[in-house]
């Protein structure tokens, strides 16, 4: 029997093969909250309530949270976490985690004098009841070793802190809203895979830092991050992006304060950081370790498949001012010269 079409019934299927699309995107789509708000502590508390379904989902069975907190300046409060960031963490897990919470950092400096100056304690005595610790990653100095590629693109091995490669741990990055000196823009891929690397103990003889080995050029510094970011995704939680207070200019650690007033979260770290960048004003394009990670299946950068709970990125965005370094900071996207600008 021959069938027949009419125009009614064309437009039926068209329409239903169009809500059956969505419906299939929506279902595929990565959660992430969005909040603006005049307190950074519930800020961030909201946030992470926005997507508790999945975030409750991830915690079960976890045998410890780890917070990696931000500190590339452990002299300067807006180049590294605010206490209250970890207070509105620490908010969201006391009715939800009873285990051991650890504060865990390693600072380019010295990791204990930014939990002083920061008083990160003040955050733990806030949550009595909780089992909270600090750790300085550099003086606890247990890792695991990743290849990575050095500036003249050799392989190197550098020491990762084995706390935040614990396959047992829930890890939560606790990321910032800052323009940087060699990837653009800097939120919660670069916190972990730039937090990871150690250097030495204090008082140690011989000095050294493998944090300096991801700063050989502008193009081998993305691809090590996602290197990193590759090793490290199997146990991570949560990203959260305290965008209260950001930073623009001359970032990550010599900028100048935006009032931004918003914070970030999801179980997805690029999408996370999409949004920050959104956020931001960032171009998305110029992004290159987040576009490395997208395609090794890290995350997900395209905003169609991220899932926007709360604010539009559109509407609270407000243009940052970049780094003075910005044009040699996107040789990245051109042809390789022989020797790539060292920047950072």
């Amino acid at each position: 029997m021959a069938t027949t079409f009419t125009r009614r019934s064309l437009f039926g299927a068209s329409a239903g093969l169009l809500l059956a699309s969505r419906t299939a995107r929506a279902a595929t789509q990565v959660p992430a909250a969005l909040i603006k708000g005049e307190d950074r502590r519930k800020n961030i508390t909201q946030a992470l309530r926005l997507i508790d379904k999945e975030l409750t989902a991830k915690l079960r069975g976890r045998k410890s949270v780890v917070i990696k907190p931000n500190m590339v300046s452990t002299e300067r409060q807006l180049a590294a976490t605010h206490a209250d960031a970890l207070n509105g963490i620490l908010d969201y897990l006391a009715d939800r985690y009873k285990g051991p919470v650890f504060i865990a950092e390693s600072s380019a400096g010295y990791t204990t004098s930014g939990f002083d100056n920061f008083k990160y304690q003040l955050a733990i005595d806030d949550h009595k009841k909780m089992n909270v610790k600090l750790v300085d990653l550099n003086e606890e100095a247990e890792y695991e070793t990743l290849q990575i590629l050095d500036g003249n693109l050799q392989i190197q091995p550098v020491r990762l802190a084995k706390r935040l490669l614990d396959p047992d741990a829930f890890v939560i990055s606790a990321g910032l809203m800052k323009t940087h000196n060699v990837v653009i823009a800097t939120l919660n891929i670069k916190n972990m895979a730039l937090g990871a690397p150690l250097h030495y103990k204090r008082g140690e003889a011989k000095r050294w830092n493998d944090k300096r080995v991801y700063h050989g050029g502008v193009r081998q510094t993305h691809y090590d991050i996602m290197r990193t970011a590759e090793r490290m995704k199997p146990n991570w939680g949560v990203a959260v992006i305290d965008g209260f207070e950001g930073m623009e200019g001359n970032g990550p650690s010599s900028g100048n304060p935006v009032a931004s007033r918003v914070a970030i979260a999801s179980t997805d770290f690029v999408a996370a950081d999409r949004l920050g960048v959104d956020c931001m004003g960032v171009n998305p394009e110029w992004m290159g370790y987040l576009h490395y990670c997208e395609k090794v299946g890290i995350g997900t950068f395209d905003r169609a498949g991220i899932e926007v709970r709360g604010e539009s990125p559109e509407k609270v965005q407000i243009k940052y001012r970049l780094h003075t370094d910005l044009d040699r900071e996107l040789q990245w996207m051109g042809p390789l010269t022989e020797l790539p600008p060292k920047l950072g």
